[in-house]
């Protein structure tokens, strides 16, 4: 494998993605040629642009520069989410060059920082992005690879120096295996991507592997997981919350770590969960040796990240809430906290499957925690990278929802077309999109047709 310092050109196929946009950026800020292709234009790709690197939308090989096609000083880096059979991937690898996944590029990346990692099937994304800020804030030279765009920073990549990488360590196809990690946090194992691992147990043991990577002193984990390293937790551990009030949906918490009680702590994000992720991030952040009272002011100033509980409208006639849960495990943490901010009032949810096999693998703990909602319409399963499979749609989780001996009041499959319709009929205030395809594109028309109306 070619070290990076002796490549001049990246090509990245897959360049606008959440993962790729980010190395793409940090590569070109490094003073490398960059240039890639995507099958849409999006606003990552189009900031992309606007910073100098050349991409195309169209599977055309001729249409890359030669120095991108020099094997001693050119690299092609591609996404899982890519076919195989792509057309430039094929040309490419017919060619002699040598392509390396994202991952790869991670991982080699990862061995020329203090790496700081995050890892967890549900979480890795806030959790990664709360770390980013407390250390950019607390004035570390760090560089960031996030998973998501920071509220306020309007980004997924974050630099203010090369000392220490914070990176998401995605456990779709073993990818944060190929990391390098000195501290790393834990939020969670439970099971996803059966149709890379084939049963839980195989996914279970390649956390165990990751977790391996490091020593118990350097590995933070939630308080619930079966391993071995310095816990986190709300109830217990080396690192806990206590004294945890709410204030005008606002959480104040003191921080117990091994050292002593900080006091007076604020996060504003919505939900135990986040109060979880939240925690973990301060954890590793004192690890590293951040002092404690920046990290405090930090997390006070935490804008929170697309997509993770992001109000789209707040006021007194309607709240309409857009979230990235894809999961039976995200969807009933997202109940969890839109509950404890709105008890008592009837609660609506659109939900967009994602990938025939997740709903397949997860259908009948999906049906209850959908149930928990008062109102549900489930939109069409977006396939991301899969082919449909025979049986498996939305149709079928709405009957076995209705199904349920706490059914929902209303429990109908609609099309993206008429989701304004079904919420102006049912006249519910609290309103929630969620799902991890193009579910979020829809709560943004919803605001225009509204303010049409």
């Amino acid at each position: 494998m070619k070290e990076l310092k002796h490549i001049s050109h990246f090509y990245f196929i897959g360049i606008g993605g959440i993962g790729m946009s980010a190395l793409a950026r940090y590569l070109h800020e490094q003073g490398k040629q960059v240039a890639g292709y995507d099958r849409i234009v999006t606003s990552l790709s189009v900031k992309l642009e606007e910073e100098g690197i050349d991409i195309h939308y169209t599977d055309n090989f001729d249409k890359i520069p030669e120095a991108f096609k020099m094997k001693a000083t050119a690299q092609v880096i591609y996404t899982p989410a890519v076919p195989i059979d792509f057309g430039e991937l094929v040309r490419f690898r017919e060619s002699g060059m040598t392509t390396m996944k994202r991952a790869q590029l991670l991982g080699q990346i990862s061995k020329t920082m203090t790496c700081l990692a995050i890892a967890g099937t549900h979480g890795k994304t806030t959790t990664t992005a709360i770390l980013a800020h407390l250390l950019y804030k607390s004035d570390v030279k760090v560089t960031a690879f996030l998973g998501g765009i920071l509220e306020g920073y309007h980004t997924n990549y974050l630099s203010s120096g090369t000392d220490v990488m914070v990176v998401e360590a995605d456990e779709f196809d073993r990818s944060f295996l190929q990391l390098d990690p000195d501290i790393a946090g834990i939020t969670s194992m439970d099971a996803d991507h059966l149709d890379i691992y084939g049963d839980a147990a195989t996914f279970e043991k390649t956390f165990h592997d990751f977790a391996g990577l490091l020593d118990v002193n350097t590995l933070l984990i939630n308080e619930q997981l079966d391993l071995k390293g310095l816990k986190v937790g709300l109830h217990s551990g080396d690192y806990q919350a206590i004294n945890v009030t709410i204030v005008d949906g606002v959480y104040h918490f003191d921080l117990k770590t091994p050292q002593r009680i900080i006091e007076k702590c604020v996060l504003r994000l919505p939900g135990r969960h986040n109060l979880s992720n939240a925690i973990l991030a301060m954890a590793v952040a004192i690890e590293y040796g951040v002092n404690a009272d920046k990290l405090k002011l930090a997390l006070g100033s935490f804008p929170g990240v697309e997509r993770r509980f992001t109000y789209r409208i707040n006021t007194a006639k309607r709240v309409l809430i857009d979230d990235y849960a894809h999961h039976p495990t995200e969807i009933n943490a997202v109940f969890q906290a839109v509950s404890e901010m709105y008890p008592g009032e009837e609660k609506l949810v659109v939900f967009q499957p994602h990938l025939f096999s997740r709903t397949r693998d997860f259908m009948e703990e999906f049906a209850q925690a959908l149930s928990q909602f008062d109102k549900v319409a489930l939109l069409d399963i977006y396939p991301a990278r899969e082919l449909p499979m025979e049986g498996i749609t939305s149709k079928l989780l709405c009957q076995k929802i209705n199904l349920l001996e706490k059914a929902p009041q209303i429990v109908v499959t609609v099309e993206k077309e008429d989701i304004k319709e079904f919420i102006d009929e049912m006249g519910t205030r609290i309103v929630l999109l969620l799902g991890a395809g193009d579910i979020g594109v829809e709560s943004l028309k919803l605001i225009q047709k509204w303010a049409d109306a």
